[in-house]
């Protein structure tokens, strides 16, 4: 694994777990976890449950004890390491956004395509497609049971940037995240809405904002150059990613969407809600009650009708019958294990794992698009691969 803060800890967690509640055809060993500082890696490693701890991926690619290379790094990153380790035979995770722009994307498609020919897999690192209740939403809108899709509802809501004196991390810099909320969080609701109606984006129209646009720099970057000197003497430095971005959109299947995906609703922590309207009923899934999904079925009789909640912890639910009994309630972790649970077994039995890069690039393409009409003023942008 590449890669030990927020989203190592969570892929490090779900491989130590993954062969101890799943039957697979292999078992993950967790060889090594790379990092630029090594004492910090070092420290990682024995928290994490790593053997080993390194500091130069490089050497990992070209290690012949490494069968997978696990990307959890920011995404300035993603398309040089993956790239390199498909073809030097490794099968890849990459955590998502797929890269920081398209023109990268592409590049790592190409090289998941090669590689693949030779028996080399890949996938992007959706996690919440992993979530019994949303997988349970896709089994059902796949049924038919919706109907035709007329309207889809997608929010990711976060506060955690509001207070103007939060310092000018990482994922506040376009060169090292691509882009702010829209690539953070808004690619977690484009693939979730596209995921559970198998329908694809085919054109949009958005707005970006970047509402705190100097903030202090953190200590440890003092590196950067300053822009300007806060108000306490502090140096600060641009904030060059959206704060925000706004879009609607029109499906494939002829149906209208919306999407919101902010870092500054206030009092919100991680506030993703889904909601699918189709001719014959609806489906509702909201993040803060993960084992929960909504359902509105229309075609009962009318006295009968209503939202019905659906506790989705039963054996017949998709991945809960690995766990607890039923009522016993998972949570935001078990996703990445069923994230490793899929990629283990596709990758044992030959299979192409799921999300694949090509689905991750036609995300970074909504993505793109979005970023596009913002820019000129919420125009029509078709989203089109080309």
């Amino acid at each position: 694994m590449v890669g030990y803060a927020f989203m190592g800890a969570a892929h490090s967690q779900a491989w130590r777990t993954v062969n101890r509640v799943f039957d697979l055809p292999a078992r993950a060993t967790m060889v090594a976890v790379c990092g630029r500082d090594g004492a910090k890696v070092a420290e990682a490693a024995s928290r994490l449950g790593w053997a080993e701890a390194v500091t130069d991926w490089r050497a990992l690619i070209a290690r012949d004890d490494i069968d997978v290379i696990d990307v959890c790094t920011p995404g300035d990153s993603h398309a040089e390491i993956a790239i390199a380790a498909l073809e030097a035979g490794k099968h890849v995770l990459c955590e998502k956004p797929l890269a920081n722009t398209v023109d990268e994307a592409r590049a790592m498609v190409a090289a998941a395509v090669k590689a693949r020919a030779l028996g080399v897999r890949s996938a992007c690192g959706f996690n919440y497609r992993r979530v019994p209740a949303v997988s349970l939403m896709r089994n059902l809108i796949a049924e038919g049971r919706l109907g035709a899709i007329r309207h889809v509802r997608a929010v990711y809501l976060q506060d955690w940037i509001t207070d103007p004196n939060f310092p000018l991390v990482w994922r506040l810099q376009k060169d090292k995240a691509g882009s702010g909320a829209l690539g953070d969080i808004g690619a977690h609701i484009i693939d979730l809405t596209q995921f559970v109606t198998g329908q694809t984006i085919t054109g949009v129209a958005g707005l970006t904002e970047t509402f705190v646009k100097e903030r202090p720099l953190p200590a440890e970057s003092s590196g950067l150059s300053a822009s300007s000197e806060g108000s306490a003497g502090a140096a600060t430095g641009e904030v060059t990613v959206d704060d925000a971005a706004v879009f609607v959109a029109r499906l494939s299947g002829g149906g209208l969407a919306t999407y919101e995906a902010t870092r500054f609703a206030t009092g919100r922590k991680n506030g993703l809600k889904v909601e699918i309207n189709g001719e014959r009923g609806s489906l509702v899934f909201d993040l803060e009650r993960l084992n929960e999904l909504e359902f509105y079925d229309a075609t009962k009789p009318v006295a009968e009708q209503g939202f019905s909640r659906i506790l989705v912890t039963e054996g017949e639910h998709p991945y809960v019958a690995a766990w607890w009994p039923p009522g016993h309630i998972l949570g935001y972790e078990h996703s990445f294990t069923h994230e490793m649970r899929d990629f283990i077994e596709a990758v044992a039995t030959g299979a192409d794992p799921t999300p694949s890069f090509e689905d991750a690039l036609q995300v970074q393409l909504v993505l793109d698009a979005v970023e596009r009409s913002g820019a000129a003023d919420a125009s029509w942008i078709s989203v089109v691969e080309s």
